[in-house]
């Protein structure tokens, strides 16, 4: 055993323990026999940095990894990066033109070599990151999406699904970045609310009888409509269906078609349909019969305006940025008599997430996945529960995205990824091969050149599950930890991640990839508020570790992880968690103050002592509780349940229960107290390793330093409940004795008794509802086992029970017998109410009782007070309606604490005798 220092430091120890747990390779001990449990880490970006979201949702990963650990399970969390295309390429050219230097000055391979130099030096910090917070990966094996393995397996996927008919070229819209000048997904696009107008234009009837009105927030796309929309319902326009306009400025002929995307109820009720520079758009275009490759393309790569097919752009427009084409439009409109007018607007505008320029929907051919084939076996398993959706509640999205899903478009113009495995002659034949010697051997003598593009990052982390782990391969890790058991996911990335997964893994490895898909929600400020960078609001996880620990974090945002809710985080409440991880670290110095050191035990001492028996039945539940409860995924129950038990029943109540039986000052020593050192010590152990999936690294120190150990608690066993350990009577009984302790104490503190002042105690009871209360003995038996707690605890000096005149000296356990009258239930003072029997503090002398009701009656009042006008203002639905959420949640808390403490207080006077 190794003295505790009087502080706990979690600093210090977390670099020692976590370096001592990865050179030792604990994370993954070699259990070849052992039952699999395996997690693949989403992977970060190699460019990221450890945000509040990562820290939540590794440390439920690394809560589960562990805990299968403990149980003694292969458990396997796979690491990785994500090579992360557009971000690195994004940090690497701006690296480089810090010197000076642009990407296009260089060659592509030229480029890439400098990516994985700087991959070398600068990628990888969130690695780093993780292994603060304590996430106990199998780093040994660590993963990259453009590694040598993986990328193997991201070609041959490629080329499958292009021969399974799977994957194809096509010319479709696409979410375009002008400024990188490549399609990006819609994660990567941040719609914002922005002043803009609303042009309202008249568009000419082709026999000049009139015009139709339309509207648009992009005057500019007017240079690539093909029709004018109206509603097939829509009476107004029914007789002008199949008429044409002549658009302004390009003079070019368009028809007017029904179609049910024009709202009848919205301006005019025609739109103006540009197919190809609206999603919409396209659509409709489509359906009205104009072909994809027909649709009208007015701008280029870099959303300057360009010549149409037609040739009808009028060529002093050519060569315009997009907004300065719009000016010079709306000018053109209005020099002609075509606008209207134009009005402000409030309108949502997309922008690149990492560009920060608005993205243009933009016509391009791009290859595509039929994603809807590929999506009907993950449909299925959901819906037959072959995967396991927590919460349920989230499965209605599942549906409703797979259901409707749209083509899947995997290239991106860049050149940091994998690069598409296609090759084209000099006619656009297209050759897809894993190699260029294979693509070579199918095209013959014909000259061919590589696809520039690149794949999406997503198409290549959708093999996460499987091409971690060896795939196309057959390994024995593939073979062993395929499908995956959990995978832990934040809700919004359902589409771009985990749903892609499931289509992939049921494609290639005929089975789902994981057993249960567990959402959680957002990080969020303590107001409720989402973080931003804006806002001001974000917090970084490393300074909160820095300031409390990881521990600390960690078991904050367990405690917090309700499914199906966001949190928000409160750094009241980590610095609440950092002061329980010092109570456990205090319970310990106690314990070996007191001669208690580690347990060699599994299973609970024998106990004959009615605490020790209560507190090892204690420890029994809480294994039950918490096992339910981790099996349900319920983060923040498991976490309640452990801190309940350690700050209440073992801290608060057992250690306090026994220092009468470890104090030979007190009588109590001997025999009794090497029963209560062993229990003590085993109750101590038990309790390390249900928190050590929560608090890692206070509990491997406190593991070591009670006493020498022959493993490290990373690789204990977990707890084993036994039903047989939960005793019939010294449960109730000591149950009885702590709600007894529990009422006195409270009535105390609520008529502000001093605390040096010590009282009797009279039970107003029959003898026969008195010996109810114990199924062990006698009542009388009950108060004199129990004599030293009461004495301590509840400073009572005596107990007398009413009617038997038995009066029992708490210090000594002389039984005084005296005859006691009517008088005695009439004693000043307060009631109190236990399991039917009533109990009377007698406080004559001790508190100026008529004070004492005055006192508590203006509490009362002003309690209620506060609580009427907070019912009033949340009854009023201009409050409701126009405040902020988080005003209207603290309205409703507030409330809520009020309402309480007025019951609280009449309670208190009520009982007053």
């Amino acid at each position: 055993m190794s003295e505790l220092p009087k502080t706990f430091e979690p600093a210090e120890i977390e670099a020692r323990w976590y370096q001592h747990w990865e050179e030792r390779g604990l994370f993954r001990p070699e259990r070849p026999e052992a039952e699999p449990f395996t997690i693949v880490i989403p992977p970060p970006n190699v460019t990221g940095s450890l945000h509040i979201g990562h820290a939540l949702d590794n440390t439920l990963q690394d809560i589960l990894i562990r805990h299968a650990r403990l149980q003694g399970k292969d458990a396997l969390w796979v690491v990785g990066m994500d090579h992360a295309g557009i971000a690195t390429q994004m940090v690497v050219e701006r690296n480089l033109e810090s010197q000076g230097v642009k990407r296009t000055d260089m060659s592509r391979g030229a480029f890439v070599e400098h990516v994985w130099e700087w991959k070398a030096q600068s990628g990888g910090a969130i690695t780093r990151q993780l292994r603060r917070l304590g996430a106990s990966c199998d780093w040994a094996n660590e993963r990259f999406t453009m590694d040598e393995g993986f990328s193997r397996a991201v070609l041959k996927v490629f080329v499958q699904l292009y021969r399974d008919g799977l994957l194809y070229r096509d010319k479709r819209l696409v979410n375009w970045d002008p400024k990188f000048a490549t399609a990006i997904s819609d994660l990567e696009v941040e719609t914002k609310e922005v002043q803009g107008k609303f042009w309202h234009l008249r568009y000419p009837l082709e026999d000049g009888s009139g015009f139709i009105h339309v509207a648009t927030t992009r005057p500019e796309t007017m240079l690539a409509d093909m029709a004018v929309a109206v509603h097939p319902e829509d009476e107004r326009y029914a007789a002008f269906v199949g008429k044409k306009i002549k658009l302004p400025i390009t003079e070019r002929l368009i028809p007017i078609v029904s179609d049910e995307h024009a709202d009848p109820e919205l301006g005019s009720g025609a739109v103006k349909i540009t197919p190809g520079h609206d999603f919409n758009d396209f659509e409709v275009g489509r359906r009205a019969g104009i072909k994809a490759a027909e649709m009208l393309n007015m701008l280029d790569a870099q959303a300057r305006v360009a010549q149409t097919q037609d040739g009808l752009v009028p060529d002093h427009l050519l060569g315009l940025d997009r907004f300065d084409a719009r000016k010079r439009v709306v000018e053109m409109l209005e020099e002609g008599g075509f606008l209207e007018k134009a009005e402000d607007r409030t309108i949502q505008i997309p922008y690149g997430d990492r560009s920060g320029v608005v993205i243009e929907p933009w016509l391009t051919d791009q290859w595509y996945v039929d994603a809807a084939t590929l999506a009907k076996p993950a449909i299925a398993a959901v819906r037959e529960n072959d995967i396991r959706v927590v919460p349920k509640t989230w499965e209605k999205t599942w549906f409703n995205w797979l259901e409707n899903i749209q083509p899947w478009c995997v290239s991106r113009q860049l050149w940091w990824g994998h690069q598409i495995p296609a090759w084209y002659d000099e006619q656009g034949d297209v050759f897809v091969a894993e190699t260029e010697e294979e693509a070579q051997r199918e095209a013959g003598n014909r000259l061919l050149r590589r696809d520039n593009d690149v794949l999406d990052t997503w198409f290549s982390s959708a093999l996460w599950p499987f091409g971690t782990l060896g795939w196309p391969e057959e390994t024995e890790t593939l073979r062993r930890h395929y499908p995956n058991d959990v995978l832990i996911s934040g809700f919004d990335i359902i589409f771009f991640w985990d749903a892609r997964m499931a289509m992939q893994g049921f494609h290639f490895m005929g089975e789902k990839p994981w057993k249960t898909l567990y959402l959680h929600g957002l990080v969020r400020d303590a107001k409720g508020q989402k973080m931003s960078k804006s806002k001001g609001n974000t917090v970084d996880p490393l300074g909160l570790i820095d300031r409390y620990g990881a521990d600390a974090l960690r078991f904050t945002l367990a405690a917090m992880e309700s499914q199906g809710r966001d949190i928000k985080l409160d750094e009241k409440r980590i610095e609440g968690y950092r002061n329980f991880a010092t109570k456990l670290w205090n319970a310990a110095r106690f314990c070996q103050s007191n001669g208690i050191g580690a347990s060699g035990a599994i299973e609970p001492p024998a106990a004959t002592l009615p605490v020790n028996r209560w507190i090892v039945g204690e420890t029994v539940k809480t294994v039950q509780a918490l096992d339910l409860a981790m099996a349900e995924f319920r983060f923040d129950e498991s976490a309640n349940t452990i801190y309940q038990f350690v700050w209440a029943s073992f801290c608060d109540w057992y250690l306090e229960l026994i220092k009468p039986v470890l104090s030979p000052a007190e009588g109590a020593g001997g025999e009794g107290a090497g029963e209560t050192r062993e229990v003590a010590a085993w109750v101590l152990d038990q309790i390390l390793v249900m928190l050590h999936p929560f608090m890692p690294f206070i509990t491997e120190e406190l593991w070591h330093a009670m006493g020498d150990r022959p493993y490290d608690l990373i690789l204990a066993k977990w707890p084993m409940p036994d039903a047989r350990a939960l005793d019939p009577e010294a449960g109730p009984e000591i149950d009885w004795l702590i709600r007894l302790i529990s009422e006195v104490r409270a009535a105390r503190s609520e008529l502000n008794v001093p605390p040096s002042a010590r009282t009797e105690l009279l039970v107003l009871a029959n003898a026969e509802a008195v010996a109810l209360q114990s199924s062990n003995g006698s009542f009388q038996d009950r108060l004199l086992r129990n004599r030293h707690y009461l004495h301590r605890l509840a400073r009572l000096d005596y107990i007398t029970v009413f009617n038997t005149g038995t009066r029992v000296n708490l210090a000594t356990g002389e039984l005084i017998d005296r005859t006691i009258g009517d008088t005695t239930a009439k004693t000043p003072g307060i009631q109190l109410v236990l399991d039917d029997v009533t109990y009377m503090l007698p406080l004559e002398g001790i508190i100026d009782l008529d004070a004492e009701r005055i006192r508590l009656t203006k509490v009362i009042a002003a309690a209620e007070k506060e609580r009427d006008g907070l019912a009033g203002r949340l009854s009023n639905p201009s409050f409701i309606e126009r405040a902020k959420p988080e005003a209207v949640e603290k309205a409703r808390s507030d409330h809520a604490e009020k309402a309480s403490d007025a019951e609280k207080y009449k309670a208190a006077l009520s009982r007053l005798g």
